[in-house]
């Protein structure tokens, strides 16, 4: 019995190994442990966009495993130090060769302007531009390098902006699903495509107004870049695609070349005895947020879904990161506690969420304004829904153009799946004790009509409490804020134009702004009042786990580098070897 569980442990340690220490070990090394390489005298930065890239810093160590190191306000950050920085002699961007967020395209190339002029060279190399999406923001951005570089042969296809959106309607009908689903009003698309079979006359309008404003600014910043009429640059990019060759003759981009000669051009730039240096070993250093004792902004950041409790990572299937309302109204309460905050800037990218949990959030905003710190909100690629919600009563608001903003609606519902299984010998039954509405949300049947009757006095009140609340913080009647609620979506320059917005520009513009509100006259510390979540507090959310369940896999990181434990877990194979005769393949944790 003993050497049983001798051999139960080895196998179960092992396990755990395998599953979680070789990942962590990885993480520890990436995010912690590793130190910066020294930066040259003359430096060339490398910029590669070609993978992911989130609004904010993930306040998650874990954030390698989800592949979006890098963000757009680290990279407009560490750019503002590089400007400054007498080793940083030029900056090469490797794009991505298909969209981009037109919001993160809006910033970018804000950043890369002001970076040269400050004197230092751009030199932006792609290896194609597909038809995809937002393609035509990935353009923009490589115009405000002023120095386009393309691979010989590659395509050039940035001909417009598109989106394909796929509708479920005749498929559930086929099979008895029927989604039973509410939305406030007609523009509060997000479940058309389970209610139609098509584009409601709405839905199309909306779309085709924000996907035209995105192009319509990306042409417009991209045309002031290069110099050109962007009415000749329309008419350019339209009667494409091209090639890498043509769009050159086209005026299109600079030059083509391979990577290695694009390399050498900017060295060139840069002069003798200029280095490439990866952009991350040169953002990861030290930060200089504003000298000591000089007047502080707090910064507080909320990307992604908006939920009750706490955020942090998302799951390690759906990815990307979620905006815990207990998390940001902590760090409200903690802004407004401090004597030396005079003003907080909120940075928000989120497409939306829970409303109790959008109003736990406003709650913390308005509570920050009564104790005299103003609150100036800087949208990333998302403002809508849940996310306008919670910046729908700060002092001021700033937008990119093209920032997706409003979506003042709601929707909700379910799936009733019951004749659908029915159709496959799956009965559902419920039961039920209580009041009528106790199972309205089951996925047996669809609601009854009380049910929906109950439902749809709860969508109102959740509708005309989102109204009211814009009214109030954006000075409006609520009559004026129906008329342009209804769940559409606009641009960051069609929202400001509708007095849903006060200002366009980045994070640094709200920055200006929020110092003239609290009357800072000369530099101010930026301090983030987010607070980073710990590697056991990640591993929780990312795996699910609880609390004990943390233990043991934060446990494996320090089994999986003692050399007792080690040394044991070898005494537990052999043990299970001499006794069950067999041979054992060890995994290889360096694949």
């Amino acid at each position: 019995m003993k050497q049983f569980l001798v051999t139960v442990a080895g196998v179960l340690v092992g396990l755990t190994l395998f599953a979680v220490a070789a990942p962590l070990l990885l993480v520890a090394v990436v995010a912690g442990w590793a130190r910066p390489a020294p930066i040259a005298a003359k430096s060339v930065l490398v910029l590669d966009l070609r993978g992911g890239l989130s609004d904010q810093e993930a306040q998650s160590p874990l954030v390698v495993l989800e592949g979006k190191s890098q963000s757009v306000m680290g990279i407009e950050e560490a750019l503002r130090r590089a400007r400054d920085d007498g080793r940083v002699s030029g900056l090469l961007v490797r794009l991505p060769e298909a969209g981009m967020a037109p919001a993160a395209a809006d910033e970018l190339a804000g950043a890369f302007r002001a970076f040269r002029a400050a004197g230092k060279p751009i030199l932006a190399y792609s290896q194609g531009l597909y038809a995809a999406g937002q393609v035509a923001s990935t353009y923009e951005l490589a115009a405000a390098s002023r120095n386009i570089w393309m691979q010989p042969g590659a395509p050039f296809q940035a001909t417009g902006v598109a989106r394909q959106d796929v509708f479920f309607k005749r498929f559930f009908d086929a099979h008895g699903v029927v989604a039973d689903y509410q939305q406030r009003y007609e523009y509060k698309t997000a479940v058309n495509p389970y209610l139609f079979s098509d584009y409601t006359p709405a839905h199309r309008a909306s779309e085709l107004s924000w996907m035209g404003s995105v192009y319509e600014s990306a042409l417009t910043s991209a045309a002031a870049d290069r110099a050109m009429a962007p009415a000749v640059l329309r008419s350019a990019i339209e009667a494409g695609p091209y090639s890498a060759e043509d769009a050159r003759a086209k005026g299109l981009i600079d030059q083509v070349g391979q990577a290695k000669d694009a390399e050498s051009a900017i060295l060139a730039k840069a002069g003798d005895g200029a280095k490439l240096v990866e952009f991350g070993d040169y953002a990861a250093r030290r930060r200089v947020f504003g000298p000591a004792g000089a007047p502080t902004l707090a910064v507080i950041g909320a990307e992604g879904e908006i939920m009750t409790g706490r955020g942090g990572p998302g799951g390690p299937l759906s990815g990307g990161q979620t905006v815990g309302s207990d998390d940001i109204a902590k760090a409200f309460y903690r802004a407004i506690d401090d004597s030396d905050v005079k003003a907080i800037v909120f940075r928000i990218s989120s497409p939306g969420g829970s409303d109790t949990a959008s109003e736990q959030i406003l709650a913390a905003v308005r509570a920050a304004r009564a104790a005299g710190k103003p609150v100036v909100v800087s949208m990333g690629t998302y403002g809508a829904s849940g996310g306008y919600w919670i910046a729908s009563q700060a002092s001021r608001i700033v937008a990119e153009p093209t920032t997706l903003t409003g979506s003042i609606g709601v929707f909700g519902g379910k799936f009733a799946l019951g004749p659908a299984l029915a159709r496959f010998g799956v009965d559902v039954r419920g039961l039920r004790v209580g009041g009528d509405y106790a199972d309205a949300l089951g996925m047996g049947a669809p609601m009854t009509a009380s049910q929906r009757a109950a439902f749809s006095a709860w969508m109102d009140r959740i509708y005309q409490g989102f109204v009211g609340r814009v009214a109030q913080g954006r000075g409006l009647t609520p009559e004026r804020v129906g008329e342009i609620a209804k769940g559409r979506v606009w641009t960051g320059v069609q929202a400001r134009a509708l007095g849903l917005v006060d200002a366009l520009g980045g994070f640094y513009q709200a920055v200006d702004i929020a110092k003239a509100l609290a009357r800072i006259k000369g530099p101010a510390r930026l301090e983030s009042f987010n607070g980073r979540i710990s590697p056991f507090e990640a591993l929780q959310s990312l795996f699910g786990a609880g609390a004990d369940g943390a233990r043991l896999l934060s446990g494996a990181l320090y089994l999986a580098h003692d050399p007792a434990a080690q040394a044991t877990l070898g005494d537990l194979r052999q043990a299970r070897l001499r006794e069950d005769g067999a041979t054992v393949l060890a995994p290889d944790l360096a694949r």
